[in-house]
């Protein structure tokens, strides 16, 4: 898992399986990223191999924790297995995936008229 900016965004990107004991370590990094105020924050699961139950829970946490702080959350995915997760759950509704990372800044900065 790493954390880093990109034009004014922060990019948690995370890796490997997602799953019962990875979400208890990625939990705690979430929150504290998901602390601040209108937050602009791409979550980008491409280097995933393994998504379950506790992967969503994770997302829906982070969405919940960015929206009532005024931030703007978006997804990058690309693995078929997770996107199928996603659509089933009716995740991608709530938290359309995007492609690839500038697809998602840029669906951010048009959100908020900066294009």
């Amino acid at each position: 898992m790493s954390v880093y900016e990109d034009r004014g965004h922060t990019v948690l990107e995370l890796r490997g399986e997602i799953d019962i004991v990875s979400a208890a370590e990625i939990g705690p990094v979430l929150d504290r990223v998901t602390g601040r105020a209108g937050l602009r924050l791409v979550i980008d699961l491409r280097p995933v191999e393994f998504f379950d139950c506790s992967g969503l829970r994770l997302l829906y946490r982070a969405r919940a924790r960015v929206l009532e702080r005024g931030g703007q959350l978006h997804l990058v995915c690309t693995h078929p297995l997770t996107l199928r997760v996603f659509r089933v759950t009716g995740l991608a509704r709530l938290l359309p995936p995007h492609p690839g990372l500038d697809e998602a800044l840029a669906r951010s900065e048009a959100a908020s008229g900066s294009l």
